[in-house]
């Protein structure tokens, strides 16, 4: 990657400069990259870099990942559930060497949505939860639906809704019904947002499958062919239902400014150039493009003044409380989003559909900038002997003998991904009021060393709430005087030196 002066920064430099709690962002701004695409049961692509903007000069914080028609047919779909489907790989590979944790993911049949962040604001995302509502055949089937990850950001609570809603011109209204009914019974705790529509700001994005309604086919080409998408924006079917549907004024989206994303002739640039066989077996016309790819977002508005009270057994005192303490935060810790960027790529090819891209500024007051746990190791570490952790809270948290502080390489992936962990309650050798000493055997400690960090994992926040400094573990002397070859090393110290 490339420095804005045009000198080249390695990998292990920006791997460095995103763990370094040190260096965590202070400022208030950041940038979310957000990309849908239905891949139409693909393999992935040798290359996402352009998808991902990996040579851009500005960084992502975060990115959100959501695709549609992921390969599920029941062998593959069960060999993904055991591993990690090829997709979920392409992504994480990608990502981590340039300092990304993937820090959540849920998967309902083709139904896939990921988020990464940098690793330096990993300890201050929070009660992260994850859901998915079905809504093909009658609500048995997950080939249609919804799912979602939501999780506090800086203790700002957010909410990602990937969608996959019902196809072809005719059922536009079944798309919004099947929208609110995933609205309506997609829960998550605690109760202070414990519907998607509570959080702070929320993201709806997917195959929404909403068409281009009226206009014949030559019409809908000569415009896309000029550039003139405003002349098509009035009969997107979007748009229509947005001036009667009250849940879909409430959500904001950019200006289509670019090609609509269906339906492509596969490795082309296109359209739609063959007939399709019926259920009867006629032929039937070409699928006119559409815009059925969307991204779109709402921030939560201000809570009015409590109305007044008629109902006697209703405390409105209590509802006055609550309101008022809703305003007061959201005059001290603001929240504010700008679209930067949306369109498409029409590089790839291996879907009918192409992907598209939002580029957003939050900005937001961090209502914490001190982690959980402040954690690191103590002295040398080696296979020579054995070492200590040392931990020590920062503020209150809900610690319990199920946490525990992984060891993981600079670089690494997802939470899973670490070399080897060590219970905080069955391991601790000693403790006082502020730190608390951790034992790690050397058997478990990488022969061949090499550079790693310390995570403590908080199982029931059920996420990182503290992350060391990089440090480096040395190779073992005793390994290299006895010649030991790294194939009879044991998997462990393989997956250091990869």
């Amino acid at each position: 990657m490339e420095n804005d002066d045009g000198t080249k920064e390695d990998t292990q430099s920006q791997v460095n400069n995103s763990v370094s709690m040190e260096n965590c962002c202070n400022e208030d701004t950041f940038r979310l990259h957000m990309v849908t695409w239905n891949v139409a049961t693909a393999d992935p692509p040798d290359d996402i870099s352009s998808l991902l903007h990996l040579n851009s000069p500005k960084t992502p914080d975060l990115y959100v990942i959501g695709l549609q028609e992921v390969y599920a047919a029941p062998h593959r779909f069960i060999i993904d559930m055991a591993v990690e489907d090829s997709w979920s790989h392409l992504f994480m590979s990608s990502l981590a060497p340039r300092g990304y944790l993937k820090v959540s993911s849920v998967r309902m049949q083709g139904l896939l949505l990921l988020v990464f962040s940098k690793l330096a604001h990993v300890p201050f995302i929070r009660d992260i939860q994850d859901t998915y509502t079905r809504t093909g055949i009658f609500g048995y089937w997950g080939n249609k639906g919804g799912v979602s990850i939501r999780l506090s950001f800086y203790g700002h609570m957010l909410c990602f809704l990937n969608c996959h809603l019902a196809a072809h011109m005719q059922y536009a209204s079944q798309r919004v019904d099947e929208f609110e009914y995933i609205l309506d019974t997609q829960t998550f705790d605690p109760k202070e947002s414990s519907h998607i529509l509570d959080h702070k700001l929320v993201f709806w994005f997917g195959d929404l499958n909403f068409r281009i309604q009226d206009h014949g086919m030559h019409f809908l080409r000569n415009c896309i062919t000029s550039h003139k998408f405003n002349l098509l924006w009035s009969k997107d079917q979007l748009t229509m239902m947005k001036k009667k549907e009250a849940v879909l004024q409430e959500f904001d989206e950019g200006p289509l400014d670019f090609q609509p994303t269906y339906k492509f002739d596969r490795f082309s640039d296109r359209y739609d150039s063959r007939s399709h066989r019926t259920w009867f077996g006629f032929h039937g016309k070409m699928r006119k493009p559409a815009w059925t790819d969307r991204i779109l977002w709402r921030v939560k508005p201000k809570e009015p003044p409590p109305e007044e009270e008629k109902d006697e057994d209703r405390d409105s005192g209590l509802d006055e409380k609550n309101t008022k303490q809703q305003q007061e935060e959201e005059e001290e810790f603001p929240l504010r989003l700008k679209q930067d960027s949306y369109t498409s790529n029409m590089e790839y090819g291996v879907s009918d559909h192409k992907p598209v891209i939002g580029i957003f500024t939050l900005e937001l007051r961090k209502m914490y900038e001190t982690p959980l746990v402040r954690v690191y190791a103590e002295g040398e570490w080696s296979a020579d002997f054995d070492a200590m952790v040392i931990y020590s809270p920062l503020q209150p948290f809900p610690s319990s003998a199920w946490d525990w502080i992984g060891l993981y390489k600079v670089g690494f992936r997802s939470v899973s991904d670490y070399i080897t962990y060590t219970w905080v309650k069955d391991d601790e050798v000693s403790f006082n009021d502020e730190l608390t000493q951790v034992y790690v055997s050397k058997d478990e400690i990488p022969v061949l060393g090499g550079e790693c960090v310390l995570c403590y994992y908080c199982s029931t926040l059920q996420c990182i709430v503290g992350i060391s400094s990089p440090f480096k573990v040395q190779e073992s002397k005793v390994a290299v005087e006895e010649g030991l070859a790294p194939e009879n090393i044991n998997g462990l110290d393989k997956a250091t030196a990869s």
